[in-house]
């Protein structure tokens, strides 16, 4: 059957958060937490929690009287969780209840102007978010690219950088390129049949990127995301927070996560982290704008659009394998401040011991899935996925393959990093301390460089060791 890969993501989420009812907003691409509003802390809690007790026969399936109110308490995000529904009594394709319930609190908070209550989202590297691909072994004799740059690593130049993502492999240290880098390792490599997981990987992919353009940079991956890379965003903010203080609010923190809203709203759960980075000048938050294909703002990278915040927060997006122009499955508009390639990007990945064995999860298209005219990574390599059968025999079977050390990979996840790394890499080169005024410097140095994107020319950095790739049937 033909892939359905927004669907498919979603049940990979689910199965990775077996204890959280989650729903889905397909218009709006995004998960969240089924049953539930999340609510800033202490006044707003409670006046959220009165409104809804006092309008339940307007919100279709909210619960008894008794029931509603916080699920627990709140934490160092500032919000708390607000029950107005039994999400086990729900079908997994409805939520009214909350819908009803944000509904009902508009009058409140429109008298007290500010947004009081939202969805309990889903923080991920999925659905549709990043990466935009599955990992590929990389070709016989293919090596990093972007290639490592020179000079190697100098512990007085060093800059600090904490990636937040699933952690690290167990054997990313045998690769020459990672033996600085620290962190956590992932908590769930592999399925009980040794099979690698599906985003198994990503942090030490990301961790590769960022070694190869500035290797002169002190890496931490922390392992803040579950196997599927998802949180719920009630825990994400303090989660941020726990990740960049144990990390000294160091230089530049690497984000390859996030969610849509439906809007151009920000994220409750990450108001407190927000304000804690506008707290700390020296840090600067490096933002994947996901792959969902489409101009809806991708938070936290759509900060950066925001006047408050747009010093502290530099969102990227992801160019093709040619450099020329946007990667299909990027997101763009003007909340995006930057592109670099993002596609069949080579680097570590696991295997480097042994031989590590994966099955597809998703099947190839037969056309772009986000109407691209070249030959994307929705196309090739053509491969058939075990999530993309409906049930029912797949008229092939899924495509096994190995990895022994790198792989091929693509997503605005990765995009993310190499242009954290040129900040970098800026950084040490001129002996700056601010991360924000690189940031500012390394655009201006880069002006003339751009990419089409959507019928513009937008900003573009590339890194002088990367190299253009094409697919794998251009290259054959």
């Amino acid at each position: 059957m033909p892939a359905r890969r927004f669907q498919e993501q979603c049940e990979q989420v689910r199965r990775s958060m077996p204890g959280v009812p989650l729903a889905v907003d397909e218009s709006g691409g995004f998960l969240y937490e089924r049953g539930h509003l999340l609510v800033r802390d202490g006044e707003d809690a409670h006046l959220v929690a009165d409104t809804v007790r006092g309008r339940l026969g307007e919100i279709p399936g909210a619960a008894r009287r008794e029931r509603v109110g916080p699920a627990g308490p709140g934490n160092r995000s500032g919000v708390v969780r607000i029950r107005v529904a039994e999400p086990a009594g729900a079908a997994e394709d409805a939520d009214h209840a909350v819908a009803g319930a944000l509904r009902a609190v508009r009058a409140v908070e429109d008298r007290a102007g500010r947004r009081m209550a939202s969805r309990n989202h889903v923080i991920s590297l999925t659905p549709n978010a990043c990466p935009g691909d599955e990992p590929v072994p990389a070709p016989p004799g293919d090596g990093p690219n972007p290639a490592p740059a020179d000079p190697g690593h100098q512990p007085e130049a060093a800059v600090g950088v904490l990636v937040v993502d699933t952690g690290l492999t167990g054997d990313h240290a045998r690769c020459p390129q990672l033996v600085r880098v620290h962190g956590d390792l992932e908590t769930a490599e592999r399925d009980a049949d040794g099979l690698l997981r599906q985003y198994a990987g990503h942090g030490t992919f990301i961790a590769g990127v960022l070694a190869a353009v500035a290797p002169h940079t002190d890496i931490t991956v922390s392992n803040a995301l579950n196997d599927a890379g998802a949180i719920l965003e009630s825990e994400f903010g303090g989660l941020l927070l726990d990740a960049a203080e144990q990390a000294g609010w160091p230089a530049l923190i690497s984000l390859s996560a996030g969610t849509s809203t439906g809007g151009d709203e920000g994220l409750l759960g990450l108001e407190r982290f927000m304000a804690e980075l506008l707290d700390h000048p020296g840090t600067l938050l490096v933002a994947a704008a996901g792959n969902n294909g489409n101009d809806i703002p991708f938070f936290p990278a759509a900060y950066a659009a925001k006047p408050r915040y747009a010093k502290a927060v530099l969102s990227v997006g992801a160019l093709r394998g040619d450099g020329e122009g946007h990667a299909c499955f990027s997101n763009h508009g003007r909340w995006v401040d930057v592109y670099a390639p993002g596609e069949r990007l080579t680097g570590p990945l696991t295997g480097f011991d042994a031989p590590v064995p994966y099955v597809y999860q998703h099947s190839s298209y037969d056309e772009c899935r986000h109407g691209g005219d070249y030959s994307c990574t929705c196309r090739f390599p053509a491969h058939s996925g075990l999530l993309s059968a409906d049930g029912e025999t797949s008229p092939t079977e899924p495509e096994r393959v190995e990895f022994t050390g790198y792989a091929r990979w693509s997503g605005t996840s990765f995009a993310t990093p190499l242009v954290a790394a040129m900040v970098a890499a800026h950084m040490a080169a001129h002996k700056e301390t601010d991360p924000r005024r690189a940031r500012r410097d390394l655009l201006a140095a880069h002006k003339k460089e751009t990419a089409e994107v959507r019928g513009r020319r937008a900003p573009a950095l590339r890194p002088p060791t990367w190299r253009p790739v094409g697919s794998p049937a251009e290259e054959a």
